[in-house]
């Protein structure tokens, strides 16, 4: 399996810090948040790894190369545009064609206690697409039939659904998409432009293509994405 770690975002919500560091690279317990995922995905046995970067770009560039890490690290460059999570996966997926094996996709700026290698076994019983899902309290959550797969999204608060409701879990920044996902993205992208969300991608097939849940026991995360929050996000990290 191959990985790919979204880390190409702004971080708006980290400022000042990121007015001069990607997010990326915010250290949170002796470590950076992209070493975190980075370790995480290699202890679990993958060995081949992309990073999207866009924001202070050199500085994750040269961060990746300055470490041996064990593993092959490939960078999809986007610093000429941001292409969200479904736009950067597309184009890091065609940028290592052919596609042979499925990806395992996160997100850098989630904490957690979930074992990687549990996602990939639960995988390996039903390949097909996964969304890692909590039940915890949100206003957006994901909708699943009671044979966990995935058929809609709702915002609690608004009342807003697209597609089927039914039981309700929190996105936590981490899933599977198959080896045959490329052609999906293609034709999305063709419909929609190049920049756009995977959860947004997923809701387009999930009609007619299994997207299942993967529901983790004792789960315990933490969305590093706000600058008040990096003293108990600090806490967080040096109790995984």
């Amino acid at each position: 399996m191959k990985a790919m770690i979204f880390a190409a975002g702004l971080g708006t919500r980290l400022k000042p810090l990121t007015d001069t560091m990607p997010k990326a690279l915010v250290p949170l317990a002796g470590q950076t948040l992209l070493e975190w995922q980075i370790r995480k995905l290699c202890a679990a046995g993958i060995h081949d790894i992309v990073i999207n970067v866009h924001h202070f770009p050199d500085q994750i560039i040269d961060f990746v190369r300055s470490h041996d890490w064990g593993c092959r690290i490939t960078i999809s460059d986007e610093r000429d545009a941001l292409l969200e999570t479904g736009g950067g996966l597309y184009k890091a997926m065609r940028e290592s064609e052919p596609i042979t094996e499925p990806w395992l996709v996160c997100n850098v700026d989630i904490l957690s206690n979930l074992n990687y290698q549990d996602v990939m076994a639960a995988y390996q019983t039903q390949p097909s697409m996964m969304v890692v899902v909590s039940d915890r309290a949100t206003q957006r959550y994901l909708c699943f039939d009671n044979a966990c797969r995935l058929g809609g999204w709702t915002n609690v608060q608004t009342g807003q659904l697209k597609g089927q409701d039914g039981i309700h879990w929190a996105f936590s920044g981490m899933s599977i998409v198959t080896e045959d996902a490329l052609p999906l993205l293609h034709d999305y992208a063709t419909a929609h432009g190049p920049k756009f969300s995977l959860i947004d991608f997923y809701l387009s097939i999930c009609a007619s293509h299994t997207i299942r849940a993967y529901v983790p026991e004792d789960y315990r995360m933490m969305d590093v994405g706000k600058i008040d929050q990096l003293s108990q996000a600090e806490s967080f990290a040096a109790s995984l």
